[in-house]
């Protein structure tokens, strides 16, 4: 029996899904991966054929699902790609109890409709049906459509495999994606399957406030996390020119970094928005009048199709334009006080930039290899924090054992890092894309835009054709937890990359508090774009 096919189906199963409040790294995340097991097994199909529907363990102890419908004698198959974890919910405020309840949530704000932003008040105003709630957009819509897809497979409406795909921890580590990768390559194997395609069921981005286009993707924008730190020369508040103060420092990198117009790349008519800050903060752990020795901060880097040697050039560029500033910030600085103060002496010192293998060599030049990697062993087997704070622990160690070097800015990387994937060019691709155009056109009178890079970050940056075939060697070079419980499985993704799109949901304000899905789209039109979709991918005949 179909259970998901129609709009109001949809609909309550989209409730089912969002009442598991899966935010990363909760209890309910893992719960959710089993309910979606559980209500899948349901399915005569599954019950019949249980080999094909599998949960498989992350190491974190969380899990992702897969579920493969097979045809006889069938070797094409299209993956259909979404994850069910979502962010949190303090942007809720006084509505946190009812993120989770898009039904409730949604006749409470609409009773507040005067009180909302103009832009959601204009959404109610005009045609279309809203809903609102964490994960309703963000993607548990996608992943109602594909499991209803899953149905229509089990009906033989595809003349091919269907392989569902759900993943945990996409909002953070992606390392449900990451695991996944050589779970597809021994399913594929094990069952004689031919991946054709990856369809993923990201919801639509807006490209601009009040945009009213409607988007499919043939790519996904790639993505670096580029961490520096600052080591400083500590001192006391009362001799400030003795030192080097770490916050200093971190706020003329700031200066230099944030914002920054030549990190900004434009790719036909895509541009990608230029570097903000994500974390910035001195790692001192206790109040006292010692200034910080240390500091760091993190950067959000997009990119299209640029290097990543040239990204990395960019990076260690800004890193010694802010040293060279605050080398003139502070001798101004002694100059001016140097006035005020007799027999005052103006200290030395020039502010080093240092990429992290760089120090690394350095110190295992001073302290030997084998000391180097005890004191690093020692802190993973200690290891008691997130893979971004890990990274800046080991990149501190090495700082405070090369603090002859100081003061210094080292550059380094951490995870999640996002390759930049397209198949723009792919005529597999294009054809697809030309044939749901002309579908959604012709059937629902809506212009459907083909833009080559999802802007939202996802999981297709682990399986879809890489935008530059370049080194990854300065990236997981300066990696400090590359092989110290991060791998970024570099040979797996290339014996499994495929031609990749991603066809969504409409919704609007992703990961914001007025989070919200138009369900005429969605779970009206949707499903009938993404059958055809597959029909195509499977060169269906149908």
């Amino acid at each position: 029996m179909q259970e998901w096919q129609t709009k109001e189906q949809l609909t309550e199963l989209l409730y089912s899904l969002v009442r598991y409040p899966s935010i990363s790294g909760s209890e309910d995340e893992l719960a959710l991966a089993e309910h979606l097991f559980y209500t899948l097994r349901q399915k005569e199909y599954f019950k019949t054929n249980p080999g094909l529907l599998s949960l498989h363990p992350l190491k974190d102890g969380w899990q992702l699902l897969t579920a493969l419908v097979k045809q006889k004698e069938e070797a094409e198959t299209v993956i259909l790609l979404s994850h069910f974890d979502v962010v949190g919910i303090e942007d809720y405020g006084s509505l946190r109890n009812l993120a989770f309840h898009p039904r409730e949530l949604t006749a409470e704000l609409t009773k507040r409709k005067a009180d909302l932003p103009e832009l959601v008040q204009k959404d109610l105003d005009e045609a279309g049906e809203w809903i609102f709630g964490r994960g309703t957009m963000d993607m548990k819509s996608g992943l109602a459509v594909h499991m209803s897809m899953v149905e229509k497979a089990i009906a033989g409406e595809f003349n091919g495999n269907i392989l569902l795909l759900t993943v945990p921890d996409e909002e953070v580590n992606s390392l449900g994606m990451i695991t996944a990768l050589p779970v597809l390559k021994r399913l594929r194997d094990e069952h004689g399957l031919r991946y054709r395609a990856c369809l993923n069921g990201e919801p639509m981005f807006s490209k601009y406030p009040g945009d009213k286009n409607h988007y499919m993707y043939t790519g996904s924008i790639g993505k670096v996390l580029p961490g520096f730190l600052c080591f400083g020369k500590e001192t006391h508040v009362g001799e400030p020119f003795a030192g080097l103060n770490a916050n200093l420092m971190i706020g003329f990198l700031s200066e230099e970094l944030e914002l920054n117009e030549d990190f900004v790349e434009k790719v036909g008519e895509e541009v990608t928005p230029p570097p903000v800050s994500l974390m910035q903060r001195d790692l001192k752990k206790e109040y006292s009048v010692q200034t910080p020795v240390s500091a760091v901060s993190m950067y959000n880097v997009h990119y299209l199709k640029q290097s990543i040697e040239t990204i990395n050039e960019k990076l260690f560029l800004a890193a010694r334009k802010a040293a060279a500033a605050i080398e003139r910030h502070y001798d101004e600085k002694v100059e001016k006080y140097a006035r005020m103060t007799a027999d005052f002496v103006k200290p030395e010192f020039k502010v080093k930039v240092f990429h992290y293998e760089e120090l690394y060599k350095l110190a295992v030049e001073q302290f030997g290899k084998e000391e180097v990697e005890r004191r690093q062993n020692l802190l993973m087997k200690k290891r008691d924090t997130g893979d971004r704070d890990f990274s800046t622990l080991l990149v501190q160690e090495l700082a405070a054992l090369c603090k002859d070097y100081a003061p210094m800015i080292v550059l380094f990387y951490s995870p999640p890092f996002y390759p930049a994937v397209t198949s723009h060019h792919d005529d597999y691709i294009a054809a697809t894309a030309g044939t749901v155009r002309d579908y959604v056109s012709h059937h629902f009178g809506i212009p459907l835009k083909t833009v080559e890079y999802f802007p939202g970050l996802s999981d297709l940056s682990y399986i879809g054709p890489v935008a530059s075939d370049s080194s990854l060697s300065p990236l997981t070079g300066n990696m400090p937890l590359q092989n110290k419980g991060f791998e970024l499985p570099e040979d797996v993704m290339e014996q499994i990359t495929m031609p990749i799109m991603n066809v969504g949901p409409l919704g609007k304000d992703p990961h914001q508090w007025t989070e919200r899905l138009e369900l005429t789209y969605s779970f009206g039109y949707l499903p009938e774009i993404v059958k055809v979709a597959i029909q195509s991918l499977l060169r269906s005949k149908g």
